[in-house]
């Protein structure tokens, strides 16, 4: 999807330059997001994809402030919400844009929702919280997100404890109470993966169905990058706390220019590929490194069979390709990388 604003209209969440900072001890911290830059137009699916230990679930706490106030901060950057900055508001500020402006689905719902209340008293107490609603009215309005997430017997449903319901129903459970006071962006951390494949589907439908519905942003944050090809308009790849790659999804499948992308997607199998193929398909060798001990020069080059001395000792630029694309490479101007992936 190809969407364009005014010149003169902000994006309806930017993310510039960002800097989140762990302290591990006393003397010791971390960079765990390091100069993301990014941003989100409203009605548009913007995908954040990369292995475990990139640092996408830590840009989405940075971005709704959830931080662990004992260990992490963010130390640099701007993230703006309609061109207001909420970087530095305060918590009492920030839980009233957590809800109403932004909503946040997170991978387990067991983990978000509270056991020992209802799953429609804790939708109920959001809306009461953000819209000024009587008790009675935010009930009725429980009700009704339950229905809108395909819930059936919502007006039964609503007096259910958590644990009560499947997986797929408390995912769709957490789903409603992040929509329930309309939010103009929703983060999906992860929300797909805790669940079977037949649930999965059903889950992307739902929020593919209810983005149309109510004309929200999504930031889909997933290391599935069939996922990511139902849901995005465009996809942002991180390794290593830092962005490697952006671009249209599109071109992220058809014409990946960063090693580590084409490095996810030769790892995809296709339906329809030949035998040869399939047995040719390979994981990315390594892991992602350490904070604590990240590589001099590209983060990547460790992995990577492209690497040369160059990569080895210069940091590389996030630079623009002319294409749309944003490319965190040394050497991207002379690879081709053929993964097999082009339809």
């Amino acid at each position: 999807m190809d969407r364009t604003r005014g010149t003169e209209a902000p994006p309806l969440l930017e993310v510039r330059d960002l800097q989140t900072t762990f302290d591990l001890s006393k003397t010791l911290s971390v960079r765990a997001v390091d100069g993301v830059s990014f941003s989100v137009e409203a009605g548009e699916t913007l995908a954040i994809v990369g292995e475990s230990g990139s640092g996408k679930s830590v840009t989405s706490l940075s971005i709704m402030g959830l931080l662990p106030k004992e260990a992490g901060r963010i130390t640099g950057g701007s993230i703006r919400l309609d061109g207001r900055e909420i970087s530095a508001l305060s918590d009492v500020e920030m839980r009233e844009i957590r809800g109403r402006e932004i909503g946040m689905i997170f991978q387990e719902p067991m983990t978000s929702l509270n056991p020992v209340h209802t799953v429609g008293r804790q939708i109920a107490e959001m809306v009461v919280r953000h819209t000024g609603m009587s008790r009675a009215a935010a009930r009725r309005r429980a009700i009704e997100m339950l229905d809108l997430v395909g819930i059936p017997e919502p007006g039964r449903r609503v007096d259910t404890y958590p644990h009560e319901m499947s997986g797929g129903m408390r995912q769709r459970a957490m789903i409603a109470m992040a929509l329930s006071c309309e939010p103009r962006i929703l983060i999906a951390d992860e929300p797909t993966t805790a669940l079977d494949v037949t649930i999965q589907a059903q889950m992307l439908e739902l929020m593919d169905d209810l983005q149309k519905r109510l004309g929200m942003a999504i930031v889909f944050i997933t290391h599935d990058l069939g996922v990511v090809a139902e849901v995005a308009d465009r996809v942002v790849v991180m390794y290593a706390a830092q962005v490697v790659e952006t671009a249209r999804v599109e071109d992220i499948f058809r014409t990946p220019r960063m090693p580590y992308t084409a490095g996810l997607m030769a790892s995809i199998p296709r339906l329809g590929a030949s035998s040869a193929r399939k047995r040719r398909l390979k994981a990315i060798p390594g892991t992602v490194p350490a904070l604590t001990s990240l590589p001099e020069g590209c983060r990547f080059h460790p992995r990577c069979a492209f690497a040369t001395d160059l990569c080895r000792s210069a940091v590389p630029a996030l630079e623009a390709t002319g294409d749309g694309h944003m490319i965190r490479c040394a050497r991207w101007r002379e690879l081709t990388l053929d993964v097999g992936q082009a339809s």
